[in-house]
């Protein structure tokens, strides 16, 4: 079974270290995973870093974009993997085992996806983490949809052919047209409107460095459920209900006891 995973990159030297480290240390075997990455033309060190390392992407571009979704759009339209996760600049795996079980829990359930458990993390040193937030995602069910559930989405591992069955009249995978909720959208789509039903891996698979776009400022937040309102109705998924709960449901993620990490 092979893996795409996509890490979409701009001037990003402070974190791609750790990002690169926790792939390399990965104990399936390296033809198992590529390493597909895509560079909005950064200014600064990144790829001179990733260049440095002994773990090199097996395809990469480096040129501008409109965006994080347009990068990924990108990273999808080169894979060549049976299935495709995501592997941001911010983010790594929690631990050396988490492909090898993700594989385990698509080959056991059959599945066309698998999703798991993610932690928002704060750096305190080299390679070490402060945990802020643990999301654990819970077993899906569809109707918990219209409740504003979704799994993390750095933690979704789905099928490559998925991503063309799905994809948008106008050939995009993610809609380019959201600056902060795509993925959100991408995630009502192939859960409620296609019917993909994803295998739960209970288990830490990522962990992401706080401070992301859609939770860094008011304005932001107010964007993010301008925009999450338009892929719940777009989908038609729910009412605001959903909305309201998506966003209270994340305040049990700053109590929850975590377990250990995959």
């Amino acid at each position: 079974m092979k893996f795409s995973i996509i890490t979409a990159t701009y001037n990003s030297e402070a974190s791609i270290g750790d990002t690169v480290r926790s792939l390399e240390a990965q104990n399936c075997a390296r033809d198992d995973i590529e390493w597909i990455l895509v560079d909005g033309g950064s200014k600064d060190k990144t790829l001179e870093k990733i260049e440095a390392g002994n773990f090199h992407p097996d395809q990469w571009v480096s040129e501008p974009d409109k965006g994080i979704y347009d990068a990924l759009n990108k990273g999808i339209k080169m894979a060549t993997g049976d299935f495709v996760g995501f592997l941001h600049a911010d983010d790594v795996l929690a631990g050396p085992g988490t492909i090898y079980r993700i594989g385990c829990a698509l080959k056991n359930s059959g599945a066309d996806a698998v999703y798991g458990d993610l932690q928002y993390v704060r750096p305190t040193g080299e390679g070490e983490f402060a945990i802020v937030r643990h999301w654990q995602s819970g077993v899906y069910f569809r109707r918990k949809l219209k409740w504003g559930w979704m799994p993390p989405h750095p933690t979704l591992y789905l099928k490559r052919e998925i991503y063309e069955q799905t994809k948008l009249p106008n050939g995009e995978y993610f809609d380019t047209g959201y600056s902060c909720a795509a993925d959100y959208e991408f995630m009502l789509r192939i859960f409620n409107r296609y019917k993909v039903e994803p295998a739960y891996l209970k288990a830490v698979l990522v962990k992401m460095r706080v401070g992301g776009v859609s939770n860094r400022s008011l304005k932001h937040i107010l964007t993010k459920s301008k925009e999450d309102w338009r892929a719940i109705r777009t989908n038609e998924v729910g009412h605001l209900h959903t909305l309201a709960w998506k966003n209270l449901s994340k305040l049990g993620q700053f109590f929850h006891r975590p377990p250990k990490s995959a």
